[in-house]
């Protein structure tokens, strides 16, 4: 394994960044833990887990081929990350005040409708495929890359959104007046936003 404990923390912290950010996951969670409670929505979490494990496995295995082929390409992608987390970070700082929408499609009772209903989320989600694709290549160097280090890279990215999205969808199960007030929203993507940006700041140095 070529991966040193930092590179993976840090990426990590990047996952959970992602996962702090609304977007089509924390919409499909909102709308089934408000119609149907905890229970509706963990089936959901499941099924995004199914996205997070390929979204990267794709990403490492279809760029570190282009990567042994241009030189200086993982500089390039370093800053793309850098560029892509900042605008994100700004952008949703710009839009604080958007509120999170309810869609009727995604509260099908049923456990395999919520499993449905998040691997069609995650892999129609632009958010996770920006990042999978565009950013992840930035954290690491693809011409050294191993299978210990693609397994490493997957699992971060499968347990650090699981576990986000099942105490999110308790918590709205448990809170579901005080998630969607627009005061708590716009704080929370404040601080999302924020995240972001120091994200795409500490890259370059990693």
């Amino acid at each position: 394994m070529t991966l040193s404990a930092w590179e993976l923390f840090l990426y990590a912290c990047a996952v959970g960044v992602l996962f702090l950010t609304p977007g089509p996951v924390w919409i499909a969670i909102v709308a089934r833990a408000m119609s149907g409670g905890f229970h509706a929505a963990w089936p959901l979490a499941l099924g995004v887990v199914i996205g997070d494990a390929i979204w990267p496995f794709l990403a490492v295995l279809g760029v570190s081929w282009l990567v042994q082929e241009i030189a200086g390409f993982m500089m390039i992608l370093r800053w793309v990350a850098v560029g892509v987390f900042i605008f994100m970070g700004v952008n949703l700082i710009r839009h604080a005040d958007n509120e999170i929408g309810k869609n009727s499609r995604l509260t099908a009772p049923g456990m395999w409708a919520g499993f449905v209903a998040g691997v069609i989320v995650i892999m129609t989600n632009p958010k996770a495929v920006i990042f999978y694709m565009g950013i992840l290549p930035g954290f690491f160097d693809l011409t050294k890359i191993t299978t210990p280090d693609i397994i490493a890279i997957c699992a971060a990215s499968m347990i650090v959104p699981l576990v986000g999205n099942l105490f999110f969808a308790l918590f709205v199960d448990r809170m579901r007046r005080f998630v969607t007030t627009p005061g708590a929203l716009k704080r929370m993507n404040i601080i999302a936003g924020s995240l972001l940006i120091c994200v795409g700041l500490i890259i370059p140095f990693a």
